[in-house]
Protein backbone atom coordinates (compact mmCIF):
# COMPACT_ATOMS: atom_id res chain seq x y z
CA UNK A 1 0.00 0.00 0.00
CA UNK A 2 2.74 2.81 1.01
CA UNK A 3 4.33 1.74 -2.59
CA UNK A 4 1.02 2.62 -3.98
CA UNK A 5 0.72 6.24 -2.23
CA UNK A 6 4.11 6.98 -2.76
CA UNK A 7 3.57 6.29 -6.91
CA UNK A 8 0.62 8.51 -6.55
CA UNK A 9 2.62 11.29 -4.59
CA UNK A 10 5.25 11.45 -7.58
CA UNK A 11 2.72 11.84 -10.15
CA UNK A 12 0.11 13.95 -8.27
CA UNK A 13 3.54 16.36 -7.06
CA UNK A 14 5.80 15.84 -9.90
CA UNK A 15 4.79 14.55 -12.87
CA UNK A 16 1.52 16.00 -13.55
CA UNK A 17 2.64 19.48 -12.37
CA UNK A 18 5.85 19.16 -14.29
CA UNK A 19 3.84 18.40 -17.51
CA UNK A 20 1.00 20.99 -17.25
CA UNK A 21 3.60 23.79 -16.61
CA UNK A 22 6.00 23.10 -19.36
CA UNK A 23 3.40 21.79 -21.71
CA UNK A 24 0.31 24.21 -21.82
CA UNK A 25 2.00 27.52 -22.38
CA UNK A 26 3.81 26.78 -25.88
CA UNK A 27 0.86 24.34 -26.55
CA UNK A 28 -1.40 27.11 -26.21
CA UNK A 29 0.53 29.28 -28.77
CA UNK A 30 0.36 26.03 -31.18
CA UNK A 31 -3.00 26.02 -30.65
CA UNK A 32 -3.24 29.84 -32.03
CA UNK A 33 -0.58 28.87 -34.61
CA UNK A 34 -2.86 26.00 -35.99
CA UNK A 35 -6.04 27.53 -36.03
CA UNK A 36 -4.74 31.01 -37.92
CA UNK A 37 -1.95 29.98 -40.17
CA UNK A 38 -2.07 26.28 -40.49
CA UNK A 39 -5.68 25.68 -41.75
CA UNK A 40 -6.73 24.56 -38.47
CA UNK A 41 -4.95 21.00 -39.49
CA UNK A 42 -3.23 19.33 -36.40
CA UNK A 43 -1.64 17.26 -39.21
CA UNK A 44 0.08 20.71 -41.57
CA UNK A 45 1.61 21.42 -38.13
CA UNK A 46 3.48 17.91 -37.09
CA UNK A 47 4.79 18.05 -40.38
CA UNK A 48 6.07 21.30 -39.57
CA UNK A 49 7.57 19.79 -36.16
CA UNK A 50 9.45 17.35 -38.46
CA UNK A 51 10.39 19.89 -40.67
CA UNK A 52 11.77 22.54 -38.14
CA UNK A 53 11.93 20.22 -35.08
CA UNK A 54 10.32 21.19 -31.43
CA UNK A 55 12.83 23.93 -30.94
CA UNK A 56 12.70 26.13 -33.87
CA UNK A 57 8.98 25.51 -34.37
CA UNK A 58 8.31 26.84 -30.61
CA UNK A 59 10.87 29.78 -31.95
CA UNK A 60 9.16 30.52 -34.87
CA UNK A 61 5.74 30.85 -34.06
CA UNK A 62 6.47 31.53 -29.92
CA UNK A 63 9.23 33.82 -29.48
CA UNK A 64 7.99 36.44 -31.93
CA UNK A 65 4.95 36.62 -29.97
CA UNK A 66 6.31 36.50 -26.46
CA UNK A 67 6.80 39.64 -25.31
CA UNK A 68 3.32 40.74 -27.28
CA UNK A 69 2.62 44.13 -28.88
CA UNK A 70 1.84 47.51 -27.98
CA UNK A 71 -1.36 47.25 -29.03
CA UNK A 72 -1.57 43.92 -27.39
CA UNK A 73 -0.67 45.16 -24.15
CA UNK A 74 -2.99 48.04 -24.61
CA UNK A 75 -5.66 45.88 -24.98
CA UNK A 76 -5.42 43.58 -21.73
CA UNK A 77 -4.61 46.82 -20.06
CA UNK A 78 -7.14 48.47 -20.77
CA UNK A 79 -10.03 45.35 -20.36
CA UNK A 80 -8.26 44.29 -17.31
CA UNK A 81 -8.65 47.89 -15.83
CA UNK A 82 -12.04 48.12 -16.82
CA UNK A 83 -12.81 44.51 -15.39
CA UNK A 84 -11.33 45.76 -11.75
CA UNK A 85 -13.24 49.03 -12.23
CA UNK A 86 -16.43 47.41 -12.84
CA UNK A 87 -15.48 44.92 -9.90
CA UNK A 88 -15.47 47.37 -7.38
CA UNK A 89 -17.16 50.00 -8.37
CA UNK A 90 -20.94 48.99 -9.69
CA UNK A 91 -23.22 48.38 -6.65
CA UNK A 92 -24.57 44.59 -5.76
CA UNK A 93 -25.32 42.10 -3.42
CA UNK A 94 -23.15 40.81 -0.97
CA UNK A 95 -23.14 37.47 -0.74
CA UNK A 96 -21.24 34.61 0.84
CA UNK A 97 -19.13 31.79 -0.79
CA UNK A 98 -18.48 28.12 1.58
CA UNK A 99 -17.18 28.14 4.74
CA UNK A 100 -13.57 27.14 4.49
CA UNK A 101 -11.66 24.25 6.19
CA UNK A 102 -10.10 26.92 8.38
CA UNK A 103 -13.16 28.30 9.28
CA UNK A 104 -13.03 31.27 6.82
CA UNK A 105 -16.39 32.69 5.16
CA UNK A 106 -15.09 34.69 2.12
CA UNK A 107 -17.53 37.58 0.73
CA UNK A 108 -18.34 38.79 -2.81
CA UNK A 109 -20.06 41.38 -4.06
CA UNK A 110 -22.89 40.17 -6.65
CA UNK A 111 -22.65 42.49 -9.88
CA UNK A 112 -21.07 39.89 -12.30
CA UNK A 113 -23.51 39.96 -14.90
CA UNK A 114 -23.81 44.02 -15.20
CA UNK A 115 -20.45 44.04 -15.59
CA UNK A 116 -20.87 42.00 -18.18
CA UNK A 117 -23.64 43.86 -20.01
CA UNK A 118 -21.52 46.99 -19.53
CA UNK A 119 -18.48 45.47 -20.87
CA UNK A 120 -20.16 44.30 -24.28
CA UNK A 121 -21.86 48.05 -24.25
CA UNK A 122 -18.80 49.50 -24.19
CA UNK A 123 -17.49 47.27 -26.87
CA UNK A 124 -20.22 47.79 -29.16
CA UNK A 125 -19.84 51.44 -28.51
CA UNK A 126 -16.32 52.17 -29.27
CA UNK A 127 -16.57 50.36 -32.25
CA UNK A 128 -19.13 50.63 -34.55
CA UNK A 129 -20.46 53.86 -32.49
CA UNK A 130 -17.43 56.04 -32.02
CA UNK A 131 -15.38 53.78 -34.31
CA UNK A 132 -12.46 54.20 -32.19
CA UNK A 133 -11.07 50.64 -33.45
CA UNK A 134 -12.50 47.99 -35.54
CA UNK A 135 -14.60 45.44 -33.75
CA UNK A 136 -12.31 42.83 -35.16
CA UNK A 137 -9.28 44.23 -33.16
CA UNK A 138 -8.96 40.94 -30.90
CA UNK A 139 -8.36 39.03 -33.50
CA UNK A 140 -6.00 40.87 -35.44
CA UNK A 141 -3.84 40.89 -32.69
CA UNK A 142 -4.40 37.73 -30.75
CA UNK A 143 -0.87 35.91 -31.33
CA UNK A 144 1.02 39.23 -29.80
CA UNK A 145 -2.20 39.01 -26.78
CA UNK A 146 -1.66 35.30 -26.18
CA UNK A 147 1.75 35.73 -25.98
CA UNK A 148 1.69 38.93 -23.51
CA UNK A 149 -1.11 37.24 -21.13
CA UNK A 150 1.39 33.67 -21.38
CA UNK A 151 4.19 36.19 -20.18
CA UNK A 152 2.40 37.99 -17.33
CA UNK A 153 0.44 35.04 -16.25
CA UNK A 154 3.34 32.77 -15.97
CA UNK A 155 5.07 35.70 -14.08
CA UNK A 156 1.85 36.43 -11.78
CA UNK A 157 1.22 32.95 -10.66
CA UNK A 158 4.66 33.71 -9.49
CA UNK A 159 4.00 36.44 -7.50
CA UNK A 160 0.82 34.51 -5.89
CA UNK A 161 2.80 31.58 -4.77
CA UNK A 162 5.29 34.51 -2.72
CA UNK A 163 2.19 35.91 -1.45
CA UNK A 164 0.58 32.82 0.01
CA UNK A 165 3.26 31.83 2.09
CA UNK A 166 4.78 35.44 3.20
CA UNK A 167 1.63 37.62 3.14
CA UNK A 168 -1.43 35.44 3.11
CA UNK A 169 -5.11 37.16 3.20
CA UNK A 170 -6.69 33.86 5.02
CA UNK A 171 -5.22 31.17 7.28
CA UNK A 172 -6.10 28.91 4.12
CA UNK A 173 -3.02 29.06 3.13
CA UNK A 174 0.51 26.87 3.51
CA UNK A 175 3.19 25.35 1.31
CA UNK A 176 4.17 21.39 0.60
CA UNK A 177 7.71 22.44 0.87
CA UNK A 178 8.04 20.97 -2.95
CA UNK A 179 8.28 24.62 -5.20
CA UNK A 180 6.96 23.01 -8.38
CA UNK A 181 3.73 21.43 -6.95
CA UNK A 182 3.11 25.02 -5.15
CA UNK A 183 3.59 26.83 -8.08
CA UNK A 184 1.45 24.97 -10.21
CA UNK A 185 -1.60 24.14 -7.80
CA UNK A 186 -1.06 27.44 -5.28
CA UNK A 187 -0.29 28.49 -2.18
CA UNK A 188 -3.23 30.36 -0.72
CA UNK A 189 -7.00 29.26 -1.14
CA UNK A 190 -8.68 32.99 -1.25
CA UNK A 191 -5.75 35.52 -2.18
CA UNK A 192 -6.91 39.39 -2.54
CA UNK A 193 -4.99 42.03 -3.66
CA UNK A 194 -5.80 45.93 -2.74
CA UNK A 195 -9.54 44.52 -1.71
CA UNK A 196 -9.95 42.72 -5.43
CA UNK A 197 -10.27 38.88 -5.11
CA UNK A 198 -7.92 37.14 -7.30
CA UNK A 199 -10.18 34.02 -8.35
CA UNK A 200 -13.15 36.09 -8.89
CA UNK A 201 -11.21 38.13 -11.17
CA UNK A 202 -9.42 35.83 -13.18
CA UNK A 203 -11.51 33.45 -13.38
CA UNK A 204 -14.73 35.12 -14.03
CA UNK A 205 -14.16 39.00 -14.66
CA UNK A 206 -11.10 38.71 -16.88
CA UNK A 207 -11.34 34.70 -18.63
CA UNK A 208 -15.24 34.81 -18.92
CA UNK A 209 -16.17 38.31 -20.40
CA UNK A 210 -12.61 37.81 -22.24
CA UNK A 211 -13.99 34.60 -23.78
CA UNK A 212 -16.97 36.13 -24.81
CA UNK A 213 -15.56 39.63 -26.16
CA UNK A 214 -12.96 37.60 -28.17
CA UNK A 215 -15.45 34.97 -30.24
CA UNK A 216 -17.79 38.31 -30.92
CA UNK A 217 -14.18 40.15 -32.70
CA UNK A 218 -13.83 36.89 -34.30
CA UNK A 219 -16.99 37.22 -36.03
CA UNK A 220 -16.43 40.91 -36.56
CA UNK A 221 -13.22 39.58 -38.61
CA UNK A 222 -14.84 36.97 -40.35
CA UNK A 223 -17.09 39.95 -41.61
CA UNK A 224 -14.26 42.06 -42.63
CA UNK A 225 -11.87 38.92 -44.53
CA UNK A 226 -15.20 38.16 -46.46
CA UNK A 227 -17.40 40.67 -46.94
CA UNK A 228 -20.07 38.77 -44.46
CA UNK A 229 -20.43 36.61 -41.36
CA UNK A 230 -21.33 33.07 -41.93
CA UNK A 231 -24.28 31.74 -40.45
CA UNK A 232 -22.33 29.24 -38.71
CA UNK A 233 -19.92 31.96 -36.80
CA UNK A 234 -23.00 33.73 -35.98
CA UNK A 235 -24.86 30.93 -34.32
CA UNK A 236 -21.50 29.86 -32.27
CA UNK A 237 -20.27 33.09 -30.64
CA UNK A 238 -23.95 34.12 -30.06
CA UNK A 239 -24.27 30.42 -28.10
CA UNK A 240 -20.58 31.09 -26.56
CA UNK A 241 -22.02 34.91 -25.21
CA UNK A 242 -25.35 33.30 -23.86
CA UNK A 243 -23.69 30.76 -22.55
CA UNK A 244 -21.50 33.52 -20.51
CA UNK A 245 -24.77 35.38 -19.89
CA UNK A 246 -25.93 32.23 -18.01
CA UNK A 247 -22.60 32.20 -16.41
CA UNK A 248 -23.11 35.45 -15.06
CA UNK A 249 -26.71 34.84 -13.58
CA UNK A 250 -25.44 32.15 -11.86
CA UNK A 251 -21.78 33.70 -10.66
CA UNK A 252 -22.64 33.37 -7.13
CA UNK A 253 -23.01 29.82 -7.47
CA UNK A 254 -19.55 29.14 -9.21
CA UNK A 255 -17.89 30.71 -6.33
CA UNK A 256 -19.07 28.04 -4.63
CA UNK A 257 -17.83 25.21 -6.66
CA UNK A 258 -15.02 23.28 -7.13
CA UNK A 259 -12.97 25.87 -8.91
CA UNK A 260 -13.44 28.27 -5.89
CA UNK A 261 -13.56 26.14 -2.66
CA UNK A 262 -11.13 23.26 -3.55
CA UNK A 263 -8.47 24.62 -5.93
CA UNK A 264 -5.75 27.25 -4.79
CA UNK A 265 -4.68 30.17 -6.81
CA UNK A 266 -1.89 29.31 -8.76
CA UNK A 267 -0.97 28.17 -12.19
CA UNK A 268 -3.45 25.39 -12.40
CA UNK A 269 -6.38 27.96 -12.12
CA UNK A 270 -5.05 31.49 -12.45
CA UNK A 271 -2.67 30.66 -15.60
CA UNK A 272 -5.53 28.40 -17.17
CA UNK A 273 -7.94 31.46 -16.78
CA UNK A 274 -5.72 33.94 -18.09
CA UNK A 275 -3.97 32.15 -21.39
CA UNK A 276 -5.87 28.06 -21.58
CA UNK A 277 -9.51 30.10 -21.65
CA UNK A 278 -8.61 32.85 -24.41
CA UNK A 279 -6.37 30.14 -26.05
CA UNK A 280 -8.22 26.96 -26.11
CA UNK A 281 -12.32 27.77 -25.38
CA UNK A 282 -12.28 30.17 -28.12
CA UNK A 283 -10.52 27.73 -30.49
CA UNK A 284 -13.67 26.06 -32.36
CA UNK A 285 -14.70 29.93 -33.39
CA UNK A 286 -10.93 31.21 -34.10
CA UNK A 287 -10.83 28.20 -36.44
CA UNK A 288 -14.02 29.24 -38.18
CA UNK A 289 -13.12 32.76 -38.94
CA UNK A 290 -11.34 31.07 -41.84
CA UNK A 291 -13.43 28.52 -42.92
CA UNK A 292 -16.46 30.03 -43.63
CA UNK A 293 -18.90 27.26 -44.99
CA UNK A 294 -22.22 28.50 -46.10
CA UNK A 295 -24.22 26.50 -43.65
CA UNK A 296 -27.85 26.87 -44.62
CA UNK A 297 -29.41 29.26 -42.18
CA UNK A 298 -32.27 26.53 -41.61
CA UNK A 299 -29.53 24.21 -40.37
CA UNK A 300 -28.08 26.99 -38.07
CA UNK A 301 -31.30 27.55 -36.77
CA UNK A 302 -31.44 23.89 -35.79
CA UNK A 303 -28.11 23.97 -34.16
CA UNK A 304 -28.87 27.15 -32.36
CA UNK A 305 -32.45 26.10 -30.77
CA UNK A 306 -30.67 22.71 -29.60
CA UNK A 307 -28.00 24.81 -28.35
CA UNK A 308 -29.90 27.09 -26.69
CA UNK A 309 -31.66 24.11 -24.98
CA UNK A 310 -28.41 22.61 -24.09
CA UNK A 311 -28.15 26.24 -21.87
CA UNK A 312 -31.14 26.21 -20.70
CA UNK A 313 -31.21 22.64 -18.92
CA UNK A 314 -27.79 23.27 -17.66
CA UNK A 315 -28.88 26.54 -15.62
CA UNK A 316 -31.96 25.05 -14.52
CA UNK A 317 -29.77 22.12 -12.84
CA UNK A 318 -28.24 24.58 -11.27
CA UNK A 319 -30.98 26.54 -10.71
CA UNK A 320 -32.74 23.52 -8.81
CA UNK A 321 -29.96 22.96 -6.41
CA UNK A 322 -29.60 26.73 -5.51
CA UNK A 323 -33.38 27.09 -4.84
CA UNK A 324 -32.98 23.98 -2.56
CA UNK A 325 -30.22 25.50 -0.67
CA UNK A 326 -31.75 29.16 -0.27
CA UNK A 327 -34.84 27.50 1.16
CA UNK A 328 -33.59 25.44 2.91
CA UNK A 329 -35.46 22.59 1.02
CA UNK A 330 -38.57 24.39 1.76
CA UNK A 331 -39.78 23.99 -2.52
CA UNK A 332 -41.04 21.45 -4.95
CA UNK A 333 -38.84 20.26 -7.74
CA UNK A 334 -41.10 19.28 -10.87
CA UNK A 335 -44.13 19.70 -9.09
CA UNK A 336 -42.82 17.52 -5.83
CA UNK A 337 -41.27 17.47 -2.59
CA UNK A 338 -37.63 17.18 -3.42
CA UNK A 339 -36.00 14.32 -1.60
CA UNK A 340 -33.18 15.17 0.66
CA UNK A 341 -30.43 13.99 3.15
CA UNK A 342 -29.34 16.70 5.79
CA UNK A 343 -25.38 15.80 5.96
CA UNK A 344 -23.73 17.25 8.44
CA UNK A 345 -19.64 17.31 8.86
CA UNK A 346 -17.01 19.16 10.70
CA UNK A 347 -14.37 21.77 9.53
CA UNK A 348 -10.49 21.43 10.10
CA UNK A 349 -10.68 23.56 13.08
CA UNK A 350 -13.24 21.21 14.43
CA UNK A 351 -16.44 23.36 13.36
CA UNK A 352 -19.83 21.51 12.51
CA UNK A 353 -22.06 22.38 9.89
CA UNK A 354 -24.54 21.09 8.30
CA UNK A 355 -25.76 21.09 4.29
CA UNK A 356 -28.62 19.63 2.17
CA UNK A 357 -27.76 16.97 -0.64
CA UNK A 358 -30.47 17.37 -3.54
CA UNK A 359 -31.19 13.75 -4.70
CA UNK A 360 -34.44 15.15 -6.91
CA UNK A 361 -34.58 16.66 -10.23
CA UNK A 362 -31.46 16.59 -12.20
CA UNK A 363 -29.96 15.86 -9.09
CA UNK A 364 -31.64 12.87 -8.80
CA UNK A 365 -30.30 11.48 -12.18
CA UNK A 366 -26.85 11.89 -11.39
CA UNK A 367 -24.94 13.61 -9.39
CA UNK A 368 -23.28 15.55 -12.17
CA UNK A 369 -25.99 15.81 -14.68
CA UNK A 370 -25.49 19.10 -15.81
CA UNK A 371 -22.23 18.31 -16.98
CA UNK A 372 -24.16 16.68 -20.42
CA UNK A 373 -25.87 19.60 -20.90
CA UNK A 374 -22.50 21.43 -20.39
CA UNK A 375 -20.63 19.02 -22.92
CA UNK A 376 -23.39 19.24 -25.28
CA UNK A 377 -23.86 22.65 -25.71
CA UNK A 378 -20.06 23.24 -26.38
CA UNK A 379 -21.16 20.73 -28.93
CA UNK A 380 -23.54 22.62 -30.77
CA UNK A 381 -21.17 26.04 -30.65
CA UNK A 382 -18.63 23.62 -32.45
CA UNK A 383 -20.21 21.61 -34.81
CA UNK A 384 -21.85 24.35 -36.76
CA UNK A 385 -18.73 24.42 -39.04
CA UNK A 386 -18.93 20.71 -39.76
CA UNK A 387 -16.86 17.86 -39.35
CA UNK A 388 -13.97 17.98 -41.99
CA UNK A 389 -11.43 18.98 -39.17
CA UNK A 390 -10.59 17.97 -35.71
CA UNK A 391 -9.38 21.73 -34.15
CA UNK A 392 -12.84 22.28 -33.73
CA UNK A 393 -13.52 19.96 -31.36
CA UNK A 394 -10.68 19.69 -29.20
CA UNK A 395 -12.42 22.14 -26.85
CA UNK A 396 -15.22 19.32 -26.87
CA UNK A 397 -13.03 16.72 -25.83
CA UNK A 398 -10.58 18.77 -23.32
CA UNK A 399 -14.12 19.53 -21.93
CA UNK A 400 -15.00 15.84 -21.69
CA UNK A 401 -12.11 15.37 -19.80
CA UNK A 402 -12.11 18.05 -17.29
CA UNK A 403 -15.70 17.38 -16.23
CA UNK A 404 -15.22 13.96 -16.44
CA UNK A 405 -12.16 14.33 -13.90
CA UNK A 406 -14.09 16.89 -11.51
CA UNK A 407 -16.88 14.17 -10.82
CA UNK A 408 -14.10 12.11 -9.83
CA UNK A 409 -12.50 14.73 -7.83
CA UNK A 410 -15.84 15.95 -6.14
CA UNK A 411 -16.48 12.43 -5.62
CA UNK A 412 -13.68 11.87 -3.18
CA UNK A 413 -14.15 15.07 -1.41
CA UNK A 414 -17.64 14.58 -0.90
CA UNK A 415 -16.82 11.04 0.72
CA UNK A 416 -14.56 12.86 2.78
CA UNK A 417 -16.60 15.62 4.03
CA UNK A 418 -20.06 14.01 4.24
CA UNK A 419 -18.81 10.15 5.40
CA UNK A 420 -21.85 8.28 5.72
CA UNK A 421 -24.45 10.72 4.57
CA UNK A 422 -22.37 10.87 1.38
CA UNK A 423 -22.95 6.93 1.45
CA UNK A 424 -26.55 7.49 1.91
CA UNK A 425 -26.68 9.86 -1.03
CA UNK A 426 -24.81 7.31 -3.18
CA UNK A 427 -27.44 4.79 -2.66
CA UNK A 428 -30.06 6.77 -4.00
CA UNK A 429 -27.69 8.45 -6.48
CA UNK A 430 -25.37 6.30 -7.78
CA UNK A 431 -24.34 7.11 -11.08
CA UNK A 432 -21.73 10.49 -11.67
CA UNK A 433 -22.48 11.47 -14.50
CA UNK A 434 -24.51 9.47 -17.61
CA UNK A 435 -27.06 6.81 -15.81
CA UNK A 436 -26.01 3.38 -16.41
CA UNK A 437 -22.24 4.20 -17.45
CA UNK A 438 -20.68 6.38 -14.77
Amino acid sequence: MSKTVTEENALTRYLVPAFLVFVCPPFAMLMWHVNVNLNGSFANLSDELMKNGLFNELVNVWWAHFFGSATAWKIIGIFAALQLALMKFLPGKKFTGTITPMGNLPEYKDNGLASYIITFVLFFVCTLGLKLFQPSIVYDNFGDILGALNLTALIFCLVLYFKGRYAPSSTDNGSTGNFLFDYYWGTELYPRILGWDVKQFTNCRFGMTGWAVAVTSFAFAQAHIYGKADPSIIISAALIVIYLFKFFIWESGYMRSMDIIVDRAGFYICWGCLVWVPAVYTSPVMFMVLHPIGLPVWIATLIFIAGLGSIFINYWADRQRQVVRSTNGETTIWGEVPVLIHAHYETETGEKKKNLLLASGFWGISSHFHYVPEIMSAFFWSCATGFSYFAPFFYVIFLCVLLTHRAFRDEAKCSKKYGEHWEEYRKLVPYKIIPGVI
